[in-house]
């Protein structure tokens, strides 16, 4: 049995973790977004990731194009299951992206607010379906013998996954918040880190009552932990991680908390990974033809040649990405970075 399977569901793994990392904070600015009543506040949230959303975006796009080559059946069964949400995620993105270039474009009150409002939404959508989608995967899908959706849109929005959908929201709005103490002061970081301290008391408690919910309804996802002993250090070091953020952020050390939380969301999405392996798509009750690593993956040949390319393209990914983080570090003001 080729190995290779394993290594590309890790690789996705972490093409899928730095997008949730880079991007989390984006979407997690957008969040906040309207709580900042000043427009010289708003337009310094917009200038803090202005250079950098878009590639942050990138990430995803890569995460998306090495599960269609590495896991088609995977891709298509998601896609097709997943369509009307992805679209709504897609829609909010498109409109987020116009927002950022288009509501300076007008000095008309009315204009602003509603690129403000295009904005907002655009972050928050996404930010709580894509946990929404990991919430359905962790539970499983409605598939039939050959590994289809069978189920609706509704069907997505059962109560578990819109518990993971809003843990992910709340986890996007802690990391967003530490976003701006680490690049703002003044009152508007003190504001952010108020901002951080409520979002965190929310993001622990989801946490809890997901785990608990997780406990008592989805046993499946403590078989690798059970076989795998040493695999509890992931579990640990997530709650050390968010335990971590808000020492961090009350002892004022704001690029410590923003590391803390950024090593937040790797866990959860490591806890992820760990808990549903080698599954892609489990089935939700034994009917179904649940889709994994070895019975859903491209040839060998296939998965060999994209290793190599993968090996070749990602450390130029990887260096432009610091590159462009070095280039635009230090704070922001309304009028741009100093």
């Amino acid at each position: 049995m080729s190995i290779l399977p394993v290594i590309w569901f890790f690789l996705i793994g972490i093409l899928l973790t730095v997008y949730a990392i880079l991007d989390g904070f984006d979407l997690g600015v957008g969040f906040w977004y309207l709580f900042a009543k000043k427009e010289e506040n708003r337009r310094t949230f917009l200038n803090a990731i202005g250079p950098i959303w878009d590639g942050n975006e990138v990430w995803l796009l890569t995460g998306g194009g090495a599960l269609f080559a590495a896991f088609p059946i995977v891709y298509a069964t998601v896609f097709s299951g997943f369509y009307l949400a992805l679209m709504l995620v897609l829609w909010a993105l498109i409109f987020r992206a116009v927002a950022i270039e288009f509501r300076s474009k007008s000095q008309s009150a009315i204009w602003r607010k509603t690129w403000d409002a295009a904005f907002a939404i655009g972050s928050i959508v996404p930010g709580l379906l894509f946990g929404v989608a990991i919430g359905n995967i962790l539970r499983g899908l409605p598939l039939d013998a050959n590994g289809d959706y069978a189920g609706t849109f509704f069907d997505l929005l059962n109560p578990y996954a819109l518990l993971i959908g809003l843990l992910g929201l709340s986890m996007f709005a802690v990391h967003g918040a530490q976003f701006i103490i680490l690049k703002t002061q003044g009152d508007l970081a003190e504001k952010a880190r108020k901002w951080a301290k409520n979002a965190w008391v929310i993001y622990v408690g989801l946490f809890c009552l997901a785990s608990i919910a997780t406990v008592i309804l989805e046993h499946h996802l403590f078989v690798n932990f059970i076989l795998f002993p040493f695999l509890l250090i992931v579990p640990i070091l997530s709650a050390a991680s968010m335990a971590l953020i808000f020492y961090f952020n009350k002892k004022g050390f704001a690029k410590a908390a923003f590391a803390a939380s950024s090593s937040s969301i790797a866990g959860l999405m490591a806890l992820t990974g760990t808990g549903i392996f080698p599954n892609l798509v489990p089935a939700l009750d034994s009917a179904g033809a649940g889709l994994n690593v070895f019975n859903a993956s491209s040839s060998p040949k296939t998965l060999g040649i994209m290793l190599v390319i993968a090996c070749i393209g990602m450390p130029f990914v990887i260096a432009y990405t610091i590159w462009i983080y070095r280039i635009f570090r230090g704070k922001v003001t309304a009028q741009g970075w100093y």
